[in-house]
């Protein structure tokens, strides 16, 4: 059974409930404070960098880096509902991070403010237009000052070809039952996921498709753009995340310099 998907899906997965059926990876500050760990050994920060967290979410990755001191930290992202969430607990710790809601292709933010760019847990290949994620490393590009810093972190596409579950489920709590079918088609991961109440029947039914890349598919696209001294890590972040969560389990790291 071919899984259809709405190109538009990114612009309404993203909410309260997404932070709960994939809490075990984008909710959990043990996870996030281990890649924070390795991503400061891959790119240079200091503690006065200002830092753009691209498709950021609610903010997790900004978050633990203001706790840790650096305090110019911005969080771009297109769901309101995430970007809420995440000025509540920015709010809550006293952390004085921005959020802004915006298209990442089309942030309308100054050219050249960030010593660095972060697009992590796996938030490029979502827009199925064909040059979409060029546009958001262009983007990306345009907001680095230079010799600024980006670093990316995607699912690793040969890996998940090789390994992916069609049908998962797990539960959260005593009440939630998260179900998903996945498919592999066109170098894309497209899936169905039905999130279930034991109590209130059917919470969610929604469909979405990642794009699949290769680590010299990365690095083509980077240098394409214009940066240089690329570098990519294969499957730095598997050992954190035991359970089969998918795109998540097997994912590139890969750091580049604006000249």
């Amino acid at each position: 059974m071919t899984i259809d998907v709405d190109p538009d899906w990114w612009k309404t997965l993203f909410d309260d409930v997404y932070l709960v059926t994939d809490s075990r990876t984008i909710d959990n500050d043990r996870v996030t404070r281990q890649e924070i760990d390795l991503f400061r050994q891959l790119v240079p920060l200091r503690s006065d960098d200002r830092i753009l967290d691209l498709c950021g979410g609610h903010g997790r990755h900004a978050l633990e880096l203001c706790q840790r001191g650096f305090r110019n930290c911005t969080v771009l992202d297109y769901s309101h509902a995430l970007l809420e969430i995440g000025k509540r607990n920015a709010s809550r710790q006293g952390l004085p991070i921005g959020f802004i809601r915006a298209d990442a292709r089309f942030a309308a933010l100054a050219d050249a403010v960030y010593d660095h760019v972060l697009i992590l847990g796996n938030s490029l290949g979502y827009i199925q237009e064909p040059h979409a994620d060029l546009s958001i490393l262009q983007e990306s590009w345009r907001l680095l000052k230079p010799r600024g810093y980006l670093l990316l972190d995607v699912t690793d596409g040969e890996a998940v070809n090789a390994s992916i579950t069609p049908f998962t489920w797990h539960e959260i709590g005593k009440d939630m039952v998260v179900c998903r079918q996945r498919e592999i088609r066109d170098r894309r991961v497209c899936a169905r996921e039905m999130v279930l109440s034991k109590t209130r029947g059917l919470i969610r039914d929604k469909t979405y498709c990642i794009r699949l890349y290769r680590a010299d598919d990365l690095a083509t696209l980077l240098t394409r753009v214009g940066f240089e001294a690329v570098q990519v890590y294969g499957d730095v972040l598997a050992q954190q995340i035991m359970a089969d969560v998918g795109c998540m389990n097997h994912r590139l790291v890969v750091a580049a310099r604006k000249p």
